[in-house]
């Protein structure tokens, strides 16, 4: 609990044997629940995951939104937390957003990876392809948000049943911001982080999912 709120950590997790350790070794003590999706896994990481208290749901359909739905399905909380397990992402940093989240008296609030602290964390050509796709959501959607891109989140569980989330892939982290963004019932902010150079196999195609997701931006705006 913190605050008096129920709160809930959700990862998605392929092959993450050598972070998801890690990760769950930094998890704070008031987080009541942590949710490990293994999307077909063929190393270790659902027995590591389980070892140390997590929850471990399989999902074996491959897809990141594939496996955050998923995810969500479980989740029990008040307030839902996400973030990958490959130890990008800072555990330790989930008070400080609960924190802001708490005070900037929002409904979700996106952490930020930019500006990158971590030289070894991203790629210039990473940091073009971001730089590209959160231009284009902002102008899109006629909000500022400097990392679309990102996948930590922290959100009132209630919040889903106002949200249509389509994606299976990795344009999962686009949309629900996208979702977050358009409903009147939700207030949207965004906090920086610090983000460090993942650990184990890195399952992102940059220019085959970049060019997905811009296409993917595009046609949930048409839509609308």
């Amino acid at each position: 609990m913190y605050n008096n709120q129920s709160i809930t950590v959700i990862m998605p997790c392929l092959n993450e044997e050598q972070g998801i350790e890690q990760v769950l070794r930094r998890m704070p003590p008031f987080v009541d629940e942590v949710i490990v999706v293994d999307n077909g896994s063929t190393d270790r990481t659902s027995e590591v995951a389980a070892d140390f208290g997590a929850r471990v749901i399989r999902e074996d359909a491959r897809g990141y939104g594939r496996a955050y739905k998923r995810g969500f399905a479980f989740a029990s909380s008040d307030i839902i937390v996400t973030l990958d397990g490959d130890h990008s992402y800072p555990p330790d940093a989930i008070s400080y957003l609960l924190e802001a989240f708490r005070h900037l008296e929002v409904d979700f609030l996106n952490a930020s990876r930019f500006p990158v602290r971590d030289p070894k964390a991203m790629s210039f050509k990473h940091k073009m392809g971001n730089f590209i796709l959160s231009f284009a959501m902002s102008l899109l959607y006629f909000r500022w948000v400097s990392d679309s891109q990102s996948g930590m989140w922290v959100f009132k569980r209630s919040i889903l049943s106002e949200m249509t989330l389509e994606s299976d892939g990795m344009a999962f982290s686009e949309e629900i911001k996208i979702e977050a963004l358009k409903s009147k019932n939700i207030r949207f902010a965004e906090i920086s982080i610090h983000y460090t150079s993942r650990l184990g196999e890195i399952k992102l195609n940059p220019w085959r999912d970049g060019f997905y997701n811009l296409w993917f931006l595009l046609k949930k705006r048409l839509a609308l």
